[in-house]
């Protein structure tokens, strides 16, 4: 048998239901991979291999005993709590030295039960940046998260230990949240699969608590299919099959084994809205709604990326269609607005407390809480006109593909550390295609299309790709069409570490 790092998390959970394999002895081997490695990835900020090791063994025992989790679903495959997300017992530090040393909650968060439901086995906590604000995820109290193509570079944010994780083969696939790309912009910079889905779909983390719209969760897995099976599995279901959506916004949902049957045909779903006999028209455009209030540069890298989909979509017999958003200057005003606005209800009264808060954070912050009430009206409504907007143009097409990032992976202290202004446009700059999806709480899939040449610092090329965006509810459309992607353009065959 190969590493069990090595097979997919498909696959692991086949073994597992069919006896071949124990929740145990998942556990003890991706244990064993972060105790040698996360020193050098910085994926993990908290690894609780006691508790692990527990909860495999209470699985076994539900087993035998014929109670608890049913074999199959995520029975016994282990993953990890972004550190912004409370497990009761555990501590959470939210990235920040400002919450060092606060007792552990007592009781979980629901993303972190639903998981548990699905039979689980956490090995601690994925690194995050501070309060999960930034598209890069360097806290000033702990490690970085590092692309593990190269240990030079930034795994990206703000699920960014998610996505190394994952990269370095540390957990078979992990759970993130996107307030402006955190799932996508990580999974592009560490070469593997993240899916930010339509806003509601997901219970848990729906993104209908959050101010405009903006977060939700989902999954990161180095294939389609360990993504879909992982999105499948945030999705609890009513007996009859239906997801048990809690609140009255929500997105079009299918019966169980939907999502990972469209990772694993070879075909277009027949009620994803495609062109008909499997083909689907694909905008493609580089155009994003920061256009003229930042500099956007697309590097010769991202265009690779970009050409390499297009070509192998093309060739998959699809109809690409070159495409340009329309032009939107209200957009980068608002959203700047709209977060700032979210980030003034950070529950930091304290003025100490709030120093020992990094600059951008601070900037966020104190000035977000300068925002008239009137402004912060006029940017949601603004950004609600651009919703509906990018959400016509979008689905005028089956998907519009951009670039996943504009730059290449960031070197470790790229980013501005004193000066927040710019270090707020050095995100937009690395990733201007992703922010936008959140406002108009669109579906996009990131896939790895793309290798650069080997340098010393990364041997086998660092990882560019591909955003697919689909309409409200297309998650079928963009697992079908991100799988002909990682079908036809294969990356490295090894791990990194």
């Amino acid at each position: 048998m190969d590493a069990l790092h090595e097979r997919t998390a498909v696959e692991l959970r086949d073994l597992l239901a069919a006896g071949e394999l124990t929740p145990t002895e998942v556990t003890e081997h991706f244990l064993n991979r972060v105790d040698r490695l996360n020193p050098r990835v910085g994926a993990f900020v908290t690894v609780t291999p006691e508790r692990a090791r527990k909860r495999a063994a209470e699985l076994e025992e539900a087993r035998a005993a014929g109670s608890g989790p049913t074999p199959g679903g995520l029975w016994g495959l282990p993953t990890g709590d972004k550190d912004l997300w409370n497990r009761a017992g555990v501590p959470t530090g939210f990235g920040s030295r400002a919450f060092a040393g606060l007792p552990p909650a007592e009781e979980s968060d629901e993303i972190v039960r639903v998981l548990d439901g699905a039979g689980i086995v956490s090995l601690g906590k994925t690194t995050a940046p501070e309060l999960g604000f930034p598209a890069y995820t360097e806290p000033v109290g702990a490690p970085p998260a590092r692309t593990p193509w190269d240990l030079t570079r930034g795994a990206g944010g703000s699920s960014g230990g998610a996505a190394a994780a994952v990269a370095a083969g540390l957990l078979p696939f992990a759970p993130g949240s996107d307030g402006g790309g955190s799932i996508r912009i990580p999974a592009a910079a560490c070469g593997v699969v993240g899916l930010k889905p339509t806003r509601g779909l997901l219970p848990a983390g729906s993104g209908v608590d959050s101010l405009g719209g903006l977060v939700v969760n989902g999954p990161i897995a180095r294939t389609v299919a360990d993504t879909a099976l992982l999105l499948e599995a945030m999705l609890p279901r009513r007996a009859g099959g239906d997801v048990a959506h809690p609140y009255t916004l929500r997105a079009p949902s299918y019966a169980a084994g939907a999502y990972l049957a469209a990772a694993q045909r070879a075909g277009l779903p027949a009620d994803a809205g495609a062109a008909g006999a499997g083909v689907a028209r694909i905008g493609v455009t580089t155009s994003s709604a920061w256009d003229g209030f930042y500099d956007i540069v697309v590097s010769p890298e991202a265009r690779a990326a970009l050409d390499a989909g297009v070509r192998a979509l093309a060739g998959a017999g699809h109809e690409i269609d070159e495409t340009a958003l329309a032009e939107a200057p209200e957009y980068g005003p608002a959203f700047r607005t709209l977060w700032m606005g979210g980030a003034s209800a950070v529950p930091i009264d304290d003025p100490a407390t709030l120093d020992k808060l990094e600059p951008l954070t601070q900037w966020l912050i104190r000035t977000g809480r300068t925002v008239p009430a009137r402004q912060l009206a006029e940017a949601v409504r603004t950004l609600t006109g651009f919703e509906r907007s990018l959400v016509a143009q979008v689905s005028a097409y089956d998907a519009v593909m951009t670039p996943a990032l504009a730059l290449t992976p960031r070197p470790i202290g790229w980013y501005d550390a004193e000066d927040p202004e710019r270090n707020f446009e050095q995100q937009c700059q690395y990733t201007p295609w992703t922010s936008m999806l959140n406002v108009a709480g669109l579906p996009a899939i990131t896939v790895p299309t793309h290798w650069t040449e080997p340098t010393a610092d990364a041997p086998a090329g660092l990882p560019m790709g591909v955003q697919i965006i689909g309409r409200p509810g297309g998650e079928l459309t963009l697992l079908a069409l991100a799988a002909q992607l990682e079908s036809a353009l294969p990356g490295p065959r090894a791990f990194p570490l």
